[in-house]
């Protein structure tokens, strides 16, 4: 493949990056290489997108376009650094990742659970690709994705969950990818494959987090087919370094009367931005997407999201709220769109942003495309800074300025917060939000 270079080099780098990996890659089933090879097309044809294109407009992905971000190198984490990020009180399997690499030392797969698989890409591919080549790559579209599809041609390992059929899992399975420090700025690409059988019921924790002052990226993607009738939780929580970079896609496919829940949580990263696209694609599909995120100084998150009910009988519930502080900037683009054989659907979408600064700032583009005419579609968002007679209330009896401001925040989180059912979960958000605001009632648990 013909190389392309651009400021920076990064667009022809990475494509350098593919051709050398590609010649290594002769053990993989034709099917896969086929599928890189498009996706290493789609990125030499997109390169690193601009604000002049319409999905970036408000994100300046400069900074990671002119960092010439090698491959992560594999890196040592003590037992005691990663236990730090590992949701505590959930029981299940954990598979761990450091720099994109499978830790086995890190990982918890002793126990296997009945009717669930847990495992590397890297193992699945080798031993029984047939299972994934239905899956793996094949529900994302990238052809106008440039970062999910430079994930796709580059990536080297990942985590696969398969549920069977008929199965309930009792505990979450985690999935927590590290990065750390450096020599020099590095890239790893995760990958993430959930297969989730007809009416079984799954749990799915993602963390991805930065050991130290990290000024890696991180460039994930992950697959979440819901079979018929099934049913899945799934948590994301992005706590990287605040000095790192982050692109995420999340996919999800479900099946005919599934249901799918995502709480997607984002507290960390310079540059973080997360794509979440759920299809709808059988009759009676149910889906809820919610988010939380929080930046100050001069941090952006951006958030991307889009529900695609392409069946009738669907429903969709979307919250997603956002917390800025210092000179942060905030990204929330919410796309609702309803085909034409998706008639009775009903979906509501609601974002919500709150300004702690007059410097602070946000852009927002709630977006409706109906092409049904029975359904029930509604949207909302607002943008607004914290009541000064709620804080007049607080403070005249007795809380201080701090306080009376941490707990207004943290009525305004529990929208989200609140809704998510898993209470370990739930607790260890509280208290990532506690360590980010100040006054002494920022411990109080808020739930």
């Amino acid at each position: 493949m013909a190389t392309l270079t651009t400021s920076g080099g990064s667009v022809g780098s990475y494509l350098t990056a593919f051709d050398r990996l590609e010649g290594g890659r002769a053990h993989e089933p034709a099917w896969l290489r086929a599928i890189r090879r498009s996706a290493a097309g789609a990125f030499e044809r997109l390169g690193i997108p601009t604000t002049r294109d319409e999905e970036w407009r408000f994100t300046n992905v400069a900074p990671i376009a002119d960092n010439p971000f090698v491959s992560a190198p594999p890196v040592a984490v003590s037992e005691e650094a990663a236990a730090r990020f590992v949701v505590p009180g959930i029981g299940g399997p954990v598979v761990a990742f450091v720099n994109g690499r499978y830790s086995r030392e890190l990982s918890t797969l002793d126990t296997p659970l009945p009717g669930v698989t847990t495992t590397t890409l890297a193992d699945a591919l080798e031993r029984d690709p047939a299972r994934l080549e239905p899956h793996l790559g094949r529900h994302l579209n990238f052809t106008d994705r440039p970062f999910a599809a430079l994930n796709t041609a580059l990536f080297e390992d990942g985590a696969l969950v398969v549920v069977a059929d008929n199965t309930v899992v009792e505990q979450a399975i985690q999935l927590l990818f590290l990065s750390t420090v450096t020599p020099a700025p590095s890239v790893s690409h995760p990958r993430v494959l959930v297969l989730v059988g007809r009416n079984s019921q799954a749990r799915v924790i993602e963390t991805f987090a930065g050991i130290g002052p990290s000024r890696g990226f991180t460039n994930a993607v992950t697959e979440i087919v819901v079979g018929a009738g099934a049913v899945v939780d799934h948590y994301r929580l992005q706590r990287e370094s605040e000095s790192a970079f982050h692109i995420g896609h999340t996919q999800f496919q479900l099946g005919r009367s599934s249901t799918s829940s995502s709480h997607n949580v984002a507290f960390g990263g310079l540059i973080a931005r997360h794509d979440a696209v759920a299809v709808l694609g059988d009759e009676g599909a149910n889906c809820t997407l919610n988010g939380l995120y929080l930046a100050d100084g001069v941090r952006l998150i951006d958030n991307h999201t889009e529900i695609d009910h392409a069946m009738p009988h669907g429903t969709s519930h979307e919250i997603y709220k956002g917390i800025l502080d210092g000179r942060a900037r905030g990204v929330f683009n919410g796309r609702i769109r309803v085909r034409p054989d998706a008639q009775k659907t009903d979906a509501k979408q609601t974002n919500k942003t709150l300004l702690l600064s007059d410097d602070a700032q946000v852009n927002t583009k709630p977006q409706l495309e109906i092409f049904a005419n029975d359904v029930k579609c509604t949207h909302g968002a607002t943008v607004g800074q914290l009541s000064e007679e709620a804080l007049f209330y607080l403070r005249a009896r007795g809380i201080g300025l701090d306080d009376a401001r941490s707990l207004l925040v943290r009525a305004f989180a529990t929208d989200v917060t609140g809704k998510i059912a898993l209470e370990p979960v739930r607790t260890e958000l509280d208290h990532l939000l506690a360590a980010k605001l100040p006054g002494t009632l920022a411990e109080m648990a808020f739930v």
